[in-house]
């Protein structure tokens, strides 16, 4: 079959490679039917995730038909078209049991894509296929529930609930890619008063608005913090969340907040970052991070199903699965090609 493979640093090739095999009783073997690729791909790329060894295939968000499933197997059956979670789950472990699927000790977490072959292929192995597929409702297309598989749960899980927004509540969402879009589209179930953006670029500025943002702030032109804080009374945002993953960013979500809140980090961080305790402690400010669980997945579903939530403004561009080389290109300048997320599909 074919596959996105990561090479090293800086390297990548669609390649062919052996067709996946059924290991463990648990497996599926699924056909990738869509696909995305994700920032994360983009920091494995780079060398910033030393855990994926060059010849891994990359990806870790798909939706498919099952081909095979192994013995041990009873929720899916071949020819059930799935969502594929970017987080695998034993279902056995500690963790698993309390629905912290991303810490899962039992051989699941973020695997696909990670430390085991991914889904930007024509075909995937899929480990605790009963714990980690969704089958998708009748009448959805794989675009709606394409975005499951990561960025809407992360977004939701990492942002929104560990930022505990409540109705009426001034939330600045700092960096308005894929990330934090998601997190304006997902902040908006919560009725809150006032949706912040933060970013660098007009364009995607632009999409904030489109997905639900209130006010759009471009802090290269704009104090963001003196504008938070004009609009609050001089106390600052209820929650802030900080929605790229590097140093400047977190700093900056951390001066927004008032006392007494909440904030989110939900980037994916590759550096140190300076946590501010001498100026935070006394403010009785909450910081959370986390990995994504992605026990989220069945009520987005539900959301989406009864049209509350619409996830297909993601979708900016659409290629081939025979075209991942160039989709990677135009995701990777999404400053200039104004990609969101790329949709990748198996030819009919």
């Amino acid at each position: 079959m074919k596959a996105l493979v990561y090479h090293g640093p800086g390297e990548r090739g669609w390649d062919t490679v052996d067709d996946p095999k059924i290991i463990d009783p648990t497996d599926a073997l699924v056909r990738i039917d869509t696909t995305t690729i994700c920032g994360t791909d983009l920091h494995i790329l780079k060398g910033d995730v030393p855990e994926t060894t060059p010849g891994t295939i990359l990806g870790h968000e798909a939706v498919g038909t099952v081909e095979e499933v192994g013995a041990g197997v009873t929720t899916i059956a071949p020819g059930d078209r799935v969502l594929l979670s970017c987080v695998s789950a034993c279902g056995r472990c500690r963790y698993c049991k309390e629905g912290r699927y991303g810490q899962c000790l039992g051989g699941g977490g973020w695997i696909f894509g990670h430390t085991i072959d991914g889904v930007q292929a024509e075909y995937a192995r899929v480990p605790f296929a009963d714990n980690s597929t969704y089958k998708v409702p009748e009448g959805l297309s794989d675009e709606q529930v394409l975005f499951l598989a990561d960025i809407l749960p992360t977004s939701y899980e990492v942002g929104v609930l560990n930022g505990a927004i409540s109705p009426g509540d001034t939330v600045a969402i700092v960096g308005a890619g894929p990330i934090g879009l998601a997190a304006i589209l997902t902040a908006r179930l919560y009725t809150p008063g006032r949706i912040v953006a933060i970013d660098l670029a007009d364009s995607r500025l632009e999409s904030a608005r489109r997905f639900g943002a209130d006010t759009t702030i471009n802090n290269t032109d704009q104090d963001p913090v003196a504008a938070v804080m004009e609009m609050t009374d001089g106390l600052g945002a209820d929650v802030a969340m900080e929605a790229v993953g590097v140093p400047a960013t977190f700093e900056l979500a951390t001066e927004l907040i008032r006392p007494g809140g909440q904030v989110a980090n939900i980037g994916v961080h590759g550096k140190p970052a300076t946590l501010h305790l001498e100026k935070l402690w006394i403010r009785d400010v909450t910081v959370t991070t986390g990995l994504v669980d992605t026990y989220s997945i069945p009520q987005l579903l539900r959301l989406i199903t009864s049209g509350r939530l619409d996830p297909t403004l993601f979708a900016t561009h659409r290629f081939g699965l025979d075209e991942t080389m160039a989709a990677y290109d135009t995701f990777a300048d999404a400053a200039t090609t104004g990609a969101l997320k790329v949709v990748l599909q198996r030819a009919a």
